[in-house]
């Protein structure tokens, strides 16, 4: 009963933070989805394409229930970190239902298989794995990067939060006064 319920909880959460990932998008442009935001080139649509890649792989290959689309091989360095960009051949739809497709495939992965199924994960130290291991390093993976998100989607157009229900959306001038009193802060413990 109790392994019910934490397998409930944990498949829950990961279910509203894919949500939330998603809703990161929602309103914005072609170019602001793709767009390079950090030094390092993260951006919202390769966000939600690198977690596809990782639900598909997590709770697929590794509890041997491969997910039925080809996927990049997670040790080939021709295809490293080709998951966090779509190419100008990729679409946004193309990219959030592969997203909704491995969403899926979790799914049915979570549900079919007790916490303590076992799984082989070949990238860890420890490769030998339970799904509750799985289940709580997606959970973490994907807040994370949603986490991520919801960053990159402020510095866009202010807008941040877990919904549209709960989103913030300060105008511009309550945005800049918020910042100065914070930037006044932070001058200030440092003298």
């Amino acid at each position: 009963m109790i392994e019910d319920f934490a397998k409930d909880h944990l498949h829950n959460g990961l279910r509203r933070v894919r949500e939330a990932l998603l809703w990161k998008l929602d309103g914005l442009g072609e170019y602001d989805v793709r767009r390079p935001l950090t030094p390092t080139g993260t951006n919202l649509l390769g966000l939600v394409k690198h977690l596809a890649l990782l639900e598909s792989s997590y709770f697929g290959m590794v509890f041997d229930r491969p997910f039925p689309e080809p996927l990049p091989r997670w040790d080939d360095p021709a295809t490293h970190g080709t998951d966090l960009w779509a190419t100008e051949h990729e679409t946004r739809d193309e990219i959030v239902d592969r997203y909704r497709r491995a969403w899926a495939h979790a799914d049915a992965t979570i549900t079919a298989l007790p916490l303590d199924a076992p799984g082989h994960v070949p990238w860890w130290p420890r490769p030998d794995v339970r799904l509750s291991t799985v289940l709580v390093h997606m959970l973490t993976e994907t807040s994370r990067h949603t986490g991520h998100a919801d960053i990159l989607r402020e510095r866009l157009d202010g807008v941040t939060g877990l919904t549209a229900q709960h989103a913030t959306d300060r105008d511009a001038a309550a945005r800049d006064a918020h910042y100065a009193q914070v930037e006044r802060a932070a001058r200030a413990a440092t003298r």
